[in-house]
């Protein structure tokens, strides 16, 4: 019997972002070292946001409890 192995990055990409500030699909994601969470990993996202039909890209940190 085998797994099927996923990483962190991969499974953030394509998802939601959703802040007070920003919300669209995150594009890309890659461990953050200079944020550091308790008891979390840290990774910075790009966040790809539509506005009047123009895309907009933005990099966020984002927290993930692993």
């Amino acid at each position: 019997m085998s797994a099927n192995l996923y990483t962190v990055p991969a499974l953030l990409v394509g998802k939601t972002y959703r802040s007070e500030t920003l919300e669209g699909e995150i594009i890309s994601a890659e461990p953050h070292n200079t944020a550091w969470y308790d008891g979390a990993e840290a990774y910075r996202v790009e966040v790809r946001s539509y506005d009047m039909g123009v895309s907009k890209y933005s990099y966020r940190t984002v927290a993930v409890q692993v």
